[in-house]
């Protein structure tokens, strides 16, 4: 059915950037919302930014204008671009989209396994 992977995670220093991916497959109609969410260690899981089907964007007050999220449509695809990445930045950075499945898929939220950024000196 739908599978979400993300990619681009790793080791950054402080002031860096990254550029975050993630590749939706299997029986879907159509991505209403794209988001990113993360989660640090003995942190909860937060909402990073997202992406609506009319392009618009949200983002959390913690971005602070570092981050840019964009999709590529033609092949379910949503990304992160980070910048100007703090030490706080640090966690697993995890992909869901709100999708309308096709034949044999339910609609619903789906999620990645994470893809892991650490922002370190």
């Amino acid at each position: 059915q739908v599978h979400l992977a993300e990619s681009g995670g790793g080791l950054v220093q402080p002031g860096g950037s990254l550029r975050l991916s993630c590749a939706a497959s299997g029986a879907i109609f159509s991505i209403h919302v794209r988001r990113w969410y993360r989660q640090a260690p003995g942190k909860e899981r937060e909402l990073v930014a997202a992406i609506s089907s009319d392009g618009s964007t949200n983002y959390a007050d913690f971005v602070e204008g570092r981050f840019v999220i964009f999709r590529d449509n033609p092949w379910n695809r949503v990304y992160l671009q980070m910048n100007s990445l703090k030490p706080e930045d640090t966690a697993v950075y995890i992909c869901n989209m709100m999708v309308s499945g096709s034949a044999g898929a339910p609609s619903g939220d789906y999620w990645g396994q994470g893809t892991p950024v650490t922002v370190t000196s």
